[in-house]
């Protein structure tokens, strides 16, 4: 039977790579989520039939609730709320690392330790990692959730320095708990210490962090989970746990550098809990020289548009409020059928976690060819003839090249602001996620349409069709 149950988890780690490999494309993506829960599904099936396992019903009892939960919640999910989401579940892979780690160390008080046991290392990194992970998804929930008294970067005095110590302080207690101690029973009440320090570091560590950092702090966390869930896997020699938890850490990593690149921030900066929290943060305005607004109305955006030879969509969280994504797609339709060239800008930060603008997009059902990376589309705003920026503003705004006081200085942006003609629709003139005021509504190619994105790109559409 355990031949069978390998070969098993050889074809569900098998379908984890796939499935993997399959969501790095829209048009095979829900194929390769399908691809890898089934995976997953049958890893956990053989796991409890296959192994020496009791408790049917509270086994099956918790799958039966857990997947109603998740079912019913995947479905009722707004796209706003998508990054809420993703943090609440990201966390509770993080708790069911650290519940692990916990039961193994209690129930087993004849755990002998000692330096050179892997057993118990194991242990106590899946802990210390599946903690930091639960607590600090929690607050990034609340911070894109919007709970007021943590939505903005919370900072204190010396608090790099302090979290670095208790970060030392947390390994330094595992290190003496490996060294010191025969068995697990005597060593109980510092490992619960342990806990408490990480589930408190995983707090401290997300609190500075807001503004438009958010999308990489999510990354990051969910590459804790992975590595806490490979942990779990080398503790049960389980190989499909292991390379599952791999897999995520590794992809949930690789995706962190690549987002820090796009906020020209290290990594560094991320671990050691400096991230979004520096000076300017706080709704500072950066913008200098000319302050004059220029609006436009509906009737002179759509014959600007209806005559251009060229047009890049910049798409922002704003377009996620509003649901707007269907009419945009509809717009660019009508567009196109003109002769336009139309195309959309995607930074890789854009929205409030990784991949945010491609996911609404794809539910729109645009093509994918028609969305460009940033490093793909930066070149072509200067032969572009009208930019259409859509709900996004810290990653179109100037201040990033050019004020060394703001707090996005350094962090490569849309050149938007190199196009003959920038049409803006937002609510207002309220500051953006970093909360700071975004120079290019004061450029003198800048046309300001106010109002809902997706009641202005509806009558939009209606004045396109009348030109």
């Amino acid at each position: 039977m355990t031949g069978y149950i390998e070969i098993a988890y050889f074809f569900a780690s098998l379908s984890f790579v796939i499935g993997l490999k399959m969501l790095s494309h829209p048009d095979s993506a829900r194929k390769g989520n399908m691809l890898a829960a089934i995976g997953m599904g049958l890893a956990i099936l053989l796991t409890i039939l296959g192994e020496n396992v009791h408790n049917y019903a509270w086994i099956f009892g918790g799958l039966v609730i857990g997947t109603t939960l998740g079912a019913v919640s995947a479905r009722k999910v707004k796209m706003t709320a998508m990054p809420q989401m993703v943090s609440l579940f990201n966390g509770m892979g993080g708790a069911c690392a650290a519940v692990i780690s916990l039961v193994e160390f209690v129930h087993h008080e004849d755990l002998q330790m000692g330096l050179m046991n892997s057993t118990t290392g194991i242990i106590l990194a899946g802990m210390l990692i599946g903690s930091v992970s639960f607590s600090g998804s929690m607050i990034a929930f609340g911070k894109l959730q919007g709970y007021k008294t943590i939505e903005k970067p919370v900072t204190y005095p010396m608090q790099k320095i302090l979290n670095t110590i208790l970060m030392a302080l947390t390994i330094g207690i595992g290190i003496f708990i490996m060294t010191s101690y025969q068995n697990s029973h005597d060593a109980s009440a510092l490992f619960y210490g342990m806990f408490a320090l990480s589930l408190l570091y995983g707090i401290l560590f997300v609190l500075p962090i807001g503004g438009a950092d958010m999308p990489v702090v999510i990354s990051l966390l969910n590459s804790f989970t992975g590595v806490a869930a490979a942990c779990a896997g080398f503790l049960y020699s389980n190989m499909v746990m292991l390379i599952g938890g791999i897999l995520v850490g590794s992809a949930g990593t690789i995706l962190t550098v690549v987002m820090c690149n796009a906020m020209n921030r290290s990594l560094m900066n991320v671990i050691f809990g400096s991230f979004g929290g520096g000076a300017g943060a706080s709704g500072v305005t950066s913008a200098s020289g000319d302050q004059t607004v220029r609006e436009i109305s509906l009737t002179d955006a759509a014959i600007l548009l209806s005559y251009a030879k060229k047009v890049i969509i910049v798409p922002g969280y704003g377009l996620a409020v509003a649901q707007a994504q269907h009419t945009c797609h509809e717009l660019d339709n009508l567009l196109e059928e003109k002769g336009v060239d139309v195309r959309y800008a995607i930074h890789p930060v854009a929205g409030r976690m990784p991949g945010h603008m491609n996911v609404l997009l794809a539910e729109a059902d645009v093509p994918y060819p028609k969305l460009f990376d940033m490093e793909e589309i930066n070149g072509e705003f200067s032969s572009t003839d009208v930019v259409l920026v859509i709900g996004a503003n810290d990653v179109v705004n100037p201040a990033a090249r050019k004020d060394t006081a703001s707090p996005i200085y350094g962090m490569p942006i849309l050149d938007v602001d190199n196009a003959a003609n920038i049409i803006v629709l937002k609510r207002g003139m309220n500051a953006g996620y970093a909360g700071i005021e975004n120079e290019l509504f004061f450029d003198p190619k800048t046309k300001m349409l106010f109002g809902d994105a997706k009641s202005s790109l509806v009558k939009l559409v209606a004045e396109v069709k009348q030109n």
